[in-house]
């Protein structure tokens, strides 16, 4: 029987986006058991995907020589596959206790393509994928596995029973006709204007609205205020998982290039993708619009972590305008026409 150990620590975004191949193990190895070495403080949003067999947090505050000690421990579990999703000093140090050379084991490793990207981001020569699907990103390498069929039903995600409790008591009076907004970003580069955001509560009257963001994310408030009769305000409100959870229950999604873009992707909920500096963020779900100028400058950061190199700033999420994203909208009404809460 396969045995299967996935390493992919962090990010949210790239966990995220991570899950998109458990269902290819499963697809294709029914009887495989699949183990998932993620770091403690993002545990939590695997503990949703029932084709994980055993989750194993990582604390980082043990440092290295908590990382050694449980890779010898994990080395007795006598994996048959390690796929390397992660790529950097510490999933090398996991690959090189549990499978050193000679051994039997299966192993991939998800290149980042570090070179390309150097030559990306410092010279303008783009020899990436383009878009940058982030699913593809992580489910190409398992080709080499056989592995090709990562159909997931959407329905086979399976929160916990207080979660699912709080979300639905919180959108409890949201009615079908409801957008899920993303407005903030880890990087300001990243995200779409708050004035852009408070004009498309305006042009879509008969919409309410349900804001995913941070308790740092302040400007929150302002965007909500816009319409408080419409808008149901989450700042700051929900755990990592109640988000995910309130992000899997939604209608339609309109976000920048953040975690819950990836979520919404990994549900298959519709939505518009607002794409500006980054490079990697492309949904891959065909229920997903993307808006992406694809200017010159594009893309000039990894995370947006940079600034504008241009005299207009933004100039990629500027001229996206709200009512092309209401337009959009307005074609996909249909999938209004019922509430999964």
């Amino acid at each position: 029987m396969e045995k299967i150990l996935i390493i992919r620590l962090s990010s949210i975004g790239d966990i995220i986006q991570c899950m998109s191949i458990t269902g290819g193990f499963k697809n294709h190895h029914p009887n495989a058991e699949v183990h998932w070495i993620v770091r403690k403080d993002l545990a939590s949003l695997l503990k949703i995907d029932p084709r994980i067999d055993r989750l194993i947090a990582f604390d980082r505050e043990e440092g290295i020589g908590g990382l050694i000690k449980l890779a010898f421990q994990l080395k007795k579990e006598k994996y048959t596959h390690v796929y390397d999703a992660h790529s950097n000093i510490r999933s090398n140090i996991l690959k090189a206790i549990i499978c050193p050379p000679l051994t039997h084991i299966q192993q991939i490793t998800r290149k980042k393509s570090r070179l390309k990207r150097i030559l990306l981001f410092n010279f303008r020569i783009n020899l990436l994928p383009k878009p940058f699907r982030a699913f593809e990103s992580f489910r190409k390498p398992l080709i080499k596995w056989g592995i090709h069929n990562f159909f997931t039903p959407q329905n086979n995600w399976v929160f916990p029973t207080e979660t699912e409790d709080k979300c639905r008591q919180l959108l409890k009076n949201q009615p079908a006709q409801t957008i899920t907004l993303v407005p903030s970003a880890a990087w300001e580069l990243k995200r779409w204007p708050v004035s852009y955001w408070k004009k498309l509560i305006e042009l879509l009257p008969d919409f309410h609205f349900t804001i995913l963001a941070g308790p740092q994310d302040n400007f929150c408030n302002d965007i909500a205020e816009t319409a408080p009769e419409q808008v149901l305000n989450l700042a700051g409100k929900t755990s990592l998982l109640e988000s995910f959870c309130v992000t899997s229950k939604a209608q339609y999604v309109v976000s920048g290039d953040t975690g819950f873009l990836h979520a919404a992707d990994l549900f298959n909920v519709p939505g518009c993708a607002i794409i500006g500096p980054t490079a990697f963020g492309y949904p891959t779900g065909e229920k997903m619009k993307i808006f992406d100028l694809q200017l010159p400058c594009q893309p000039c950061s990894k995370h947006g972590n940079t600034k504008c190199k241009l005299q207009e700033i933004k100039k990629c999420l500027v001229d996206i305008t709200p009512e092309q994203i209401v337009e959009e909208i307005k074609k996909n009404i249909s999938v209004f026409s019922k509430s999964s809460i």
